[in-house]
């Protein structure tokens, strides 16, 4: 059976190579914010020991914002057990809103966010323009050959 572990500051280096391998940075720039992942909270999914999925998120007000997930194993319901534990954290702190950022090109977060309850809010036509000021690392090219323009932002309301 998968745990899911609040991160600790034993994980920090473990959350830079993650960051460095799969983003090209441990920098996220969401909506023009700027994070460090290093220093965001977060829940760790692990097997055995061994860590399958991260999710990183910053909490502000009533609101969590999902600034990354990722699934080490696709289609084990590794993103999804811990899109319910961030849900019960979020909820626990008083939030009334789950959201998150992704990109044009993020053809399958968009589905798999949906199929777990969130709605599409906004578009943010040529937002990458501003992102890539902060984090040159930033492709002109995305997933299947889309050009990496646009930010989507979606939400999930926690009643």
């Amino acid at each position: 059976m998968k745990e899911i572990r609040a991160l600790t500051e034993a994980d920090k280096p473990w959350v830079a190579t993650q960051m460095q391998e799969l983003w090209g940075s441990p920098v996220m720039v969401t909506r023009g914010q700027i994070y460090d992942a290093t220093m965001l909270p977060g829940l760790v999914a692990l097997e055995d020991g061994v860590p399958l999925g991260l999710l990183l998120y910053h909490l502000e007000h009533d609101e969590c914002e999902i600034v990354s997930l990722d699934s080490l194993r696709q289609g084990q319901g590794i993103g999804t057990a811990l899109i319910n534990a961030v849900c019960q954290v979020a909820k626990q702190a008083g939030c009334k809103r789950l959201w998150l950022i992704t990109t044009n090109d993020n053809l399958h977060a968009l589905g798999f966010y949906q199929k777990r309850g969130f709605r599409l809010v906004a578009v943010y036509p040529n937002a990458l323009e501003l992102s890539r000021a902060f984090k040159p690392e930033i492709p002109e090219i995305g997933m299947g050959g889309i050009a990496l323009r646009d930010e989507i932002e979606l939400e999930m309301p926690l009643l």
